[in-house]
């Protein structure tokens, strides 16, 4: 692979010890942009291995490969004294640690680290994605995406206005903290370039919960009232909002004065435009439900995806609603090249784009300690000590049983 397309990360180490999907993700994103990731394994695995159906033709679940793809698998039993030599060894040419072990694991390994990591690796860059944080009252205990979003507010900001709030359906507090341990990672990495040294770094899915409550929180801090779900619209503008079409349900998301008159045009309905109901955003915030009735009326004859493109072409957000078969079958897709092919592996495309060192697909995601011997041999053991690993259960080449 040349310079030019190795990936802005090419010749970045990362040991990824975390597991589920925070840290995944966040690894995965580095592994995307060129670094080499090795993830290190429990004896049991990672336990998304088994969150499925559906699972390929392997027995691997949907749910590990979709955050774990340009990673090489390592099984190790850093419990065991051997296996923390193997992942010192592994660590001495190391850019970032990711782990995301209950607070304390790692000093209780004799790998903190304030005690251990900072003296020996003193360029090395340690990230801790934690449920809750390392200190604090709730401080050292898991964390749940779900839990989370219940705890930060969101299910008082998502779902109907009627009835109970809901989970939103994709773990954005888990993804989230994933893109904050990343970022964090990156900075600590330019802030090094500087001063030599690495340093620890830590993203919380309760922080990211909490960082994530935009408008809301805003609003909250300048007008003191909670929020309230309004379903698919919302709090601070309008027309912005789910709408039916004679083909399609479109979403509208009209954010100026400017906007809303190109929507209007477009509708066959110049009269709205000055309408004193609607005459800024505020009124139209004001006269919502009189709004959006004049709108489905308008709407109830229009093609909604040809409309979607026109309003487009005039500036105006607009879209249709779409499934995964629409989405990942649409032509833009295809052209962003946001699904990709890897040795018989499909998954979504790299979202960040670059003009001379583009991210790729090098490697589809592994099976269980699939590159055990080949990262052993690149960090200097021999066969032999590589085999006594693999028969004192320190390295493992199948999974353990669950306890």
């Amino acid at each position: 692979m040349s310079a030019s397309n190795a990936g802005p990360l090419s010749g970045w180490k990362i040991i990824d010890m975390s597991r589920v999907l925070g840290g995944p993700y966040c690894t995965q994103l580095l592994g995307d942009l060129g670094a080499d990731v090795i993830k290190i394994e429990p004896p049991q695995g990672d336990e998304t291995r088994d969150w499925g159906p559906p699972f390929d033709d392997a027995g691997e679940a949907a749910y590990f490969m979709g955050v774990n793809r340009n990673k090489k698998s390592v099984a190790l039993d850093i419990r065991a004294p051997e296996g923390r030599d193997v992942l010192l060894r592994l660590l001495e040419n190391a850019d970032a640690l990711v782990e995301n072990f209950k607070t304390g694991s790692l000093e209780k390994w004799d790998l903190g680290y304030d005690d251990v990591l900072k003296e020996k690796f003193p360029r090395l860059i340690h990230c801790r994605v934690t449920g809750f944080g390392g200190d604090g009252p709730l401080g050292g205990f898991p964390g749940y995406d779900a839990v989370l979003q219940a705890m930060c507010g969101w299910f008082t900001v998502n779902g109907p206005p009627e009835g109970s709030g809901v989970r939103i359906g994709i773990p954005l507090v888990d993804i989230g903290t994933g893109l904050f341990a990343a970022n964090a990672i990156l900075a600590a990495g330019l802030e090094r370039e500087k001063s030599g040294q690495g340093q620890s770094v830590e993203a919380s899915l309760f922080d990211t919960g909490i960082a994530f409550q935009h408008p809301h929180a805003p609003n909250w801090f300048l007008s003191g009232k909670p929020p309230v779900r309004v379903g698919n619209a919302h709090t601070n503008i309008a027309p912005y909002d789910a709408f039916p079409s004679k083909t399609v349900d479109i979403y509208l998301s009209v954010g100026n004065n400017g906007q809303f008159s190109r929507l209007c045009t477009a509708l066959g309905a110049p009269a709205l435009i000055d309408d004193p109901r609607f005459a800024n955003n505020a009124e139209r915030v004001q006269n919502k439900p009189a709004l959006r009735e004049a709108l489905v009326g308008l709407l109830a004859d229009k093609d909604g995806e040809a409309l979607c493109l026109d309003l487009l072409k005039q500036g105006v957000p607009a879209g249709p609603i779409l499934g995964m078969e629409g989405i990942l079958n649409h032509p833009h897709t295809k052209h962003r090249e946001m699904v990709i092919e890897k040795d018989g592996y499909r998954g979504v495309g790299i979202p960040i784009k670059f003009s001379r060192t583009p991210g790729t697909i090098r490697k589809r995601p592994p099976m269980f300690g699939e590159d055990d011997r080949d990262v052993l041999r690149d960090a200097g053991f021999d066969d032999g000590e590589i085999d006594r690993f693999v028969e004192a259960g320190v390295v493992l080449e199948q999974r353990r049983k669950a306890k």
